[in-house]
């Protein structure tokens, strides 16, 4: 089968099941409840300016911890403190506080791209988050709000959450088993005031991340541009579809085909295994394909009944 990008405009054939279509009859977002139209420019805009200027030299370049890439956290909240995600022999197991519970959605991925990429910049575990809230919520692309639903108490409970779980990495192939157990942070100290968030504090607000977890971030991160991880906040899919992108075409050599199966176990957790789940997940995952397909237009896929096809593509961020 030729393959075909995926937003290619002017292909009227659909696509095993996945039609492109134009601009203005692209569905809603998957995990949000806005509809393209209205971040449609937003993601044109960020595609245009990765186009012209490349993330280094933009001041937009970025790191993903690994783990976090090769098996994600949930997409939305879910009942219990124990969660696991699969990817091939590789499983990660977030284990949190009863009482505080998981973290989920948008902003841990958004938090923890910024704490990798910071200890990549300064080589330091210590890692500071300043003195104003709004100043370091303009760092992740989010405009302070209060109340019940906003972007301030929205923000303070998935940092607790992040901060207080612990992970499990586990690979397991034939006779081969490998276990690992990190936890986030050793310390996180938030002086911040929810109320007054563009006042600075006395203390700079700090979080100094575990020895292991540091190392993990630090030795094999993965290069991302900051532009697109803002442009797809809204969807915690299309983030880790992103990432996942970007990282598996950094070493794709040849036609890579990788079945819906085995990305419902690392994209879609939240979806039943029943045939109708199946179905579900891989509508939601097309869709959210559809959005990076804009801020990554190099990616070059197919897609078959079966599986997603991944053909040799230049990778999206080069350190």
């Amino acid at each position: 089968m030729k393959a075909r990008h995926l937003l290619d405009l002017d292909a009227m054939e659909p696509l095993d099941g996945f039609a492109p279509m134009a601009p203005e009859r692209l569905p809603e977002f998957a995990n949000d409840n806005q509809p393209i139209s209205r971040t449609l420019d937003k993601l044109f805009g960020t595609a245009l300016a990765i186009e012209l200027e490349a993330a280094k030299e933009a001041g937009a370049l970025g790191f993903m911890a690994r783990a976090m890439v090769q098996a994600t956290m949930p997409h939305r909240r879910v009942a219990g403190n124990e969660f696991t995600r699969t990817n091939g022999a590789f499983s990660l197991t977030m284990l949190a506080p009863s009482k505080i519970g998981l973290p989920y959605g948008s902003i841990p991925r958004l938090v923890t791209g910024y704490l990798t990429t910071e200890a990549v910049r300064t080589k330091s575990r210590h890692i500071v988050l300043g003195s104003s809230l709004s100043r370091f919520m303009a760092e992740l692309d989010l405009v302070p709000t209060g109340g019940r639903w906003g972007t301030i108490p929205r923000l303070r409970d998935q940092m607790t959450r992040l901060f207080a779980c612990s992970i499990s990495c586990t690979y397991s192939s034939g006779s081969t088993f490998g276990l690992e157990n990190v936890n986030i942070a050793d310390k996180a100290t938030l002086w911040w005031t929810p109320r007054q968030p563009d006042q600075g504090t006395l203390w700079e607000s700090t979080v100094v991340l575990s020895e292991r977890f540091f190392s993990e971030i630090t030795e094999n991160p993965v290069p991302i541009d900051l532009r697109a991880l803002r442009a797809l906040k809204r969807s915690p899919m299309a983030l880790d579809v992103y990432l996942w992108l970007t990282y598996r075409m950094s070493y794709v050599r040849a036609r890579t085909a990788v079945p819906w199966g085995a990305l419902q176990l690392q994209f879609g957790a939240d979806y039943p295994t029943s045939d109708q789940g199946r179905r579900d997940f891989k509508k939601a995952f097309l869709r959210a394909l559809g959005k990076v397909a804009v801020v990554y237009p190099a990616a070059r896929l197919d897609t078959t009944t079966d599986s997603l096809v991944l053909l040799p593509s230049r990778t999206h961020v080069c350190k």
